[in-house]
């Protein structure tokens, strides 16, 4: 998406740019508006730090709906699963940062943070300031301002993780066992572009397909079939961003043709693949 095409005010149009800075080799960044578009069940292998710009955002987590205005900041832990869409009639503009794990481990290490995987409680919160901050960081990056850019965002992460920084959520335990459920996902990862069937799933791992499939939704918040689709968006966002065609990333992750690859990454990521791989590997 060209950035001069794309005006907030621009009234019943949505549009999109998910894009990188070569100097900001851990952080995705993206500036969109949307209308009728809507996220299906996902998650993020990184973390999110988002904020509404303009209109509002109704996103739904495990726990419910939240309704994320103008001044909120919304802040997800990885592999949490969320799906969202518009809480206004005129839709909702926003900025979305996300941050690659080392990136967050860094910051909470000059911290002195408890040692483990970072996380955040409180996955929206009203927070004016760090909503200003994180449109500064894309603003900057935007610029072409790298170090800017960098030291804003360390600046915001370092906020969010003394203000709302926490351990992780408990997970309840699962029928099947946690190594069922995480054997499941490597198989799947393993086998992505021929998954097997839940059954054989189930023998593989040495549960009841029943069984199993509730310990994965208790375990990633998604049935496999779910999960996997979003594991093979993943890895074409990779293959794309090394230039890789899309006709030949959607066999190479599974999808049946080029058509069924673009409707899931649009859904999922929030562009085309076409337009991903143009701002990712400048082709």
């Amino acid at each position: 998406m060209d950035r001069a095409t794309a005006p907030e005010g621009a009234a019943g149009r949505e549009w999109a740019r998910h894009w990188r800075h070569e100097e900001l080799p851990d952080l995705d960044l993206l500036r969109a508006r949307y209308v009728s578009h809507t996220f299906p069940r996902h998650s993020h292998e990184g973390y999110l730090l988002a904020t509404v710009v303009r209109g509002v955002e109704d996103m739904g987590l495990t726990g419910g709906r939240v309704l994320i205005r103008p001044g909120d900041i919304a802040v997800l832990n990885p592999e949490v699963p969320h799906e969202a869409r518009t809480g206004d009639p005129d839709g909702w503009a926003y900025i979305a940062l996300y941050p690659s794990l080392d990136l967050i481990s860094g910051v909470a290490g000059e911290l002195r943070a408890p040692r483990g995987t970072p996380s955040f409680r409180d996955p929206v919160t009203a927070d004016p300031a760090a909503s200003a901050q994180l449109r500064r960081v894309y603003e900057t990056a935007d610029a072409g301002d790298a170090l800017a850019a960098d030291t804003l965002l360390r600046t915001v992460i370092g906020r969010l993780l003394r203000t709302n920084g926490g351990a992780p959520p408990g997970r309840a335990p699962l029928g099947a066992g946690p190594s069922a459920a995480a054997r499941a996902r490597e198989l799947l990862v393993e086998r992505m572009a021929e998954p097997p069937s839940l059954e054989r799933l189930a023998r593989e791992v040495g549960a009841a397909p029943f069984a199993l499939l509730r310990a994965f939704k208790a375990a990633y918040g998604m049935p496999p079939h779910t999960w996997l689709t979003d594991a093979r968006v993943r890895r074409a966002q990779r293959l794309l961003a090394l230039g890789e065609r899309p006709a030949d990333v959607a066999v190479a992750v599974g999808f049946t043709d080029q058509p069924h690859l673009n409707r899931h990454f649009t859904r999922i990521v929030g562009v085309p693949p076409g337009a991903y791989r143009k701002e990712r590997a400048g082709r």
